[in-house]
Parts: structure tokens; C-alpha cells; sequence
């Protein structure tokens, strides 16, 4: 464990880069600035050593951030539709960043723009937020925590725990982009990408689900064989067409609470492959096609489909959807689950 200064915030606190590196020679960056995830180095089988997430040089970088790169998304990822819901006879309103519709809770506000505390550990960092009762007008008075951390098998672990004295909606993710090439290395359409779903979430022009588990089967949405993203990301489908891609949340098979694969994606050549286990019951797959052109890290230049995320989560909406599982955490029931990103 490494620690060094990322800048200081608009209103004057100083944050901090925390590094964990192993024996092959990955190692990983994140902040107690919205523990983002800034760096990702790894090495690829050309001998070559490239950071693999979009991101920026410096807190004030993120400070800005219109694409969450890096960011852990909290209370609740994804879409809640109409930008409100009820819960135990109580409506609550949220803000409306989508359209009529609330987007991963708050875009200035939300976990990813809040300096977090720490607690460094040996082999890992762990970050821990607190929410109060109706903050971003969720109920509740709230603790997260996010623990990052680093084996030699190079598996990039992030651990995720959280509470409520209220019943409350909790629905985090963590929305880095890769490119498996390096993340100045433009697009991710020659990446190839399997996912082990055999059903997903459709949605309407807004991207809210219409509450459908649909199966994948003979459509552009099948990615159960390895296919690269750009065979496929433009067809005449409505679900891409809406999208302008792929941005939909797939419906991953066996899912029964422990953690198990269900991704892989590889660089052009396998440079560099990237695995990715969850134990949660969804995971949406998002190909950067509305990433607004922007500076990143090193000058880099990133623009549409420069990076791709998989965000481990429950399903969009989830709240207004009775059959998908449910977002509903409280005095007895906390909230906890895992996901590992393992490059192989």
C-alpha cells in the first residue's frame, strides 16, 4: 500500500491516491474521492505494460467527470423511473438528470463526488460514506463502505457493504470503463466480448425496462459466443437502435447468491483478458456510445466507445418492477456483495 497527494477539491480539502501493486506487476489506483477508480496497469502478453480505465490526472478531473469514470455509484445505480417511487407508504422524489427519469442517483451530488474516509489496510483500502435521512431524497440514515483489493492472481476485488435504520433503496455499482489496449487506445468495438446471460432486460427509448426478462436467443443482444462488439453494436434492432448500442442490462445465468463469472473480454490479439465475477444478479454492459469528446489522463483523447463498462448490479427500475429482484434494504436486512475484475 502506497499513498500519495491527488489534489485538493473545489472547497479545499486534500485527497489522496492509494496504489496496490502484486507480484506480476498489476497494480491499481483509486481515491478517497468518490473511491474512484483512477489507474488499472497491467501487463500484456506483448511485454507492454498499459493502464486499461479511462480516467483523469487529478481530482479536479472528477470533480467535472459527465461520463462517472471510475466512479462507485451510490445509493443506487442505474435508472429508477419517473424519478420517484414508493416505499412502505411513503413516496419519495428524486432528481430528474435522465430526462423525467433519476440517473444513478445524482450526478453532482452522489457518492463519486464525495470525499470519503479511509482505512488502509495491508493488502487493501477501504472507503466509508455516510448518508443522512432523505439525502438525494432517499430514506434513511445510510453507511457504505467499498473495499478495494489486489490478489496475485491479479484479481481486482471490490467488496461492497451498506445500511439502513430505514428501509431504503440500495443498488451500488462501480462504473469504470476498460479498453483492454490501453486507454489511449481509441475505440473498444475490435474488443470481443462474451457474456454468460441467457436473458436481458428490454427497455424502452428512455432506457427504463419494461419489466420483461426476455431471452437472448437470435438476437443482436446474444453474446453467450464470443463475438467482437462491433459485429453487431449497430444492427437494425430496436433495443440497440434506441440505445445507439449496447447499454442494457443482461439477466446473468446461475445466479444463486455466490460468486461465479460472468464476463470475459479480450483486446484484439488476446492481448490482455479481462474476467469478471459477481454474485449479484445483473450486470449492465455499456459501450461508451455516449461518451462526449474530453481530455483525459496522459492528453489523452476520449470520445464515443473509448472505453466499455460492466456494471455488477441489480436490475434497472427494480423498485417499480415486482418480479426483479428486489432493492430494498433496511434495519434488517443490510445490503452486501462482490465483484471481481481478474486479468488473465
Amino acid at each position: 500500500m502506497q499513498k500519495r497527494s491527488f489534489g485538493t477539491t473545489k472547497d479545499g480539502k486534500e485527497v489522496f491516491l492509494f496504489s496496490l501493486e502484486n507480484k506480476n506487476g498489476v497494480k491499481v489506483e483509486v481515491t478517497n474521492f468518490g473511491a474512484n477508480l483512477v489507474n488499472v496497469f497491467v501487463p500484456g502478453k506483448d511485454g507492454k505494460v498499459e493502464d486499461v480505465v479511462l480516467g483523469f490526472d487529478d481530482v479536479a478531473g472528477y470533480e467535472v467527470n459527465p461520463s462517472f469514470f471510475g466512479a462507485v455509484i451510490a445509493p443506487s445505480a442505474n435508472r429508477i423511473g419517473g424519478a420517484s417511487f414508493e416505499l412502505n407508504d411513503e413516496t419519495y422524489t428524486l432528481k430528474k438528470n435522465n430526462g423525467e427519469n433519476n440517473l444513478h442517483s445524482d450526478e453532482e451530488l452522489g457518492a463519486h463526488k464525495r470525499v470519503w474516509d479511509v482505512t488502509e489496510n495491508e493488502d487493501s483500502v477501504t472507503f466509508t460514506l455516510k448518508n443522512a435521512d432523505g439525502e438525494l431524497g432517499f430514506p434513511g440514515n445510510k453507511e457504505f463502505k467499498v473495499t478495494y483489493s489486489l490478489d496475485d492472481e491479479n484479481g481486482l476485488k471490490i467488496a461492497y457493504e451498506a445500511s439502513s435504520d430505514k428501509d431504503t433503496i440500495i443498488n451500488p455499482t462501480n462504473h469504470s470503463y476498460f479498453n483492454l489496449k490501453g486507454h489511449k487506445e481509441g475505440t473498444i468495438e475490435d474488443h470481443k466480448i462474451t457474456l454468460l446471460a441467457s436473458n436481458y432486460t428490454p427497455a424502452d427509448e428512455a432506457s427504463i425496462p419494461y419489466g420483461d426478462i426476455v431471452s437472448v436467443e437470435g438476437t443482436p443482444m446474444d453474446l453467450r459466443q464470443e463475438l467482437v462488439i462491433g459485429e453487431k453494436i449497430d444492427s437494425d434492432f430496436d433495443q440497440l437502435n434506441f440505445a445507439v448500442g449496447y447499454d442494457h442490462n443482461w439477466v446473468t445465468d446461475n445466479c444463486n447468491g455466490e460468486v461465479r463469472k460472468i464476463a470475459i473480454v479480450k483486446a484484439p490479439g488476446d492481448v490482455r483478458v479481462m474476467e469478471v465475477y459477481t454474485d449479484l444478479p445483473g450486470v449492465q454492459f455499456y459501450a461508451g456510445n455516449f461518451i462526449d469528446p474530453q481530455t483525459g489522463k496522459d492528453g489523452a483523447s476520449y470520445a464515443k466507445r473509448s472505453g466499455l463498462c460492466l456494471e455488477t448490479q441489480c436490475y434497472p427500475d427494480s423498485i417499480h418492477k415486482p418480479n426483479f429482484p428486489s432493492v430494498v434494504y433496511g434495519p434488517t436486512k443490510a445490503y452486501k456483495s462482490t465483484t471481481i475484475y481478474k486479468f488473465v
